[in-house]
């Protein structure tokens, strides 16, 4: 009896080139039809391990680790410079689902600085910023603006200590003039402070301190005015309909300097 060979079973072309075209394991580099560039490692045709993507269009690359076709783990991002055609570093530190996440630093295009927690590609959690102009904040924040407990020192050495809300000093903080020597510990509203004591706080180590200090003043009950205050001031600021926040009434209606009574 003859023997009868059978030809091979042959897969349809297009499944031929698309197993082909597979990439899985490390490559060397693999070009995109836009001209952007990738090599490192593959898994199932997505970018799986450790890579460096070249983006031609922005002038970018990102070195670092991936999953799943994103930038996941640890990486640094850079940017080229038109007028240098130099690449210098914009991001450095964890990345999850192509996005900033987890702690990393951040260099702004104005010489700013920040270092900390990032959620889903904002400031989230603690850290802290270097601004250009000198000003350092290191505290919490929440999608990108300073919130929550903070402290801020400016550059003319003066510096803020306490709550913020949505980018702006807003509850209870302490504001200390390193050059007057003074101190104002109160309650802030939107940035502005509505309710508090000033008094003086280092006076004689002070660069530029008042003419006269500040004269002691005896207040009937002053926790209680402050604390009514303070209460009015929250119950306003809580208001989403009130948005005018000067028709605040000040408790205190008279009083006189040099150990007198403040009468309510």
């Amino acid at each position: 009896m003859p023997f009868l060979k059978t030809a091979p079973k042959l897969e349809p072309l297009a499944k031929q080139w698309d197993e082909k075209a597979q990439k899985c394991g490390l490559r060397h580099t693999v070009f995109s039809v836009d001209g952007n560039e990738y090599i490192g490692e593959w898994l199932d045709n997505m970018k799986h391990g450790k890579g460096t993507q070249i983006w031609k269009k922005p002038g970018a690359i990102y070195d670092g680790e991936w999953k799943i076709g994103k930038r996941d783990g640890y990486g640094t991002y850079s940017v080229l410079l038109p007028q240098t055609n130099k690449y210098t570093r914009r991001y450095c530190g964890e990345w999850k689902d192509g996005k900033k996440h987890g702690y990393g630093t951040y260099f702004y295009s104005n010489s700013a600085v920040y270092e900390g927690e990032w959620s889903e590609g904002h400031r989230s959690g603690w850290g802290r910023l270097y601004c250009s102009n000198g000003d350092i904040y290191e505290g919490e924040w929440m999608n990108g603006l300073n919130h929550g407990q903070g402290v801020i020192r400016f550059a003319s050495g003066n510096w803020y200590e306490g709550t913020w809300k949505n980018g702006k000093r807003n509850g209870n903080g302490k504001f200390y003039y390193s050059n007057k020597g003074q101190l104002y510990e109160g309650f802030w509203v939107e940035g502005i402070p509505k309710c508090g004591t000033l008094s003086d706080f280092g006076r004689d180590e002070a660069p530029a301190p008042t003419k006269y200090p500040i004269p002691k003043l005896h207040l009937l009950a002053a926790e209680l005015v402050l604390t009514e205050a303070q209460a009015r001031l929250q119950i306003l600021a809580g208001d989403d309909e009130q948005d005018d926040h000067s028709q605040v009434i000040n408790p205190l209606h008279s009083y006189t300097a040099n150990n007198s009574k403040i009468k309510r």
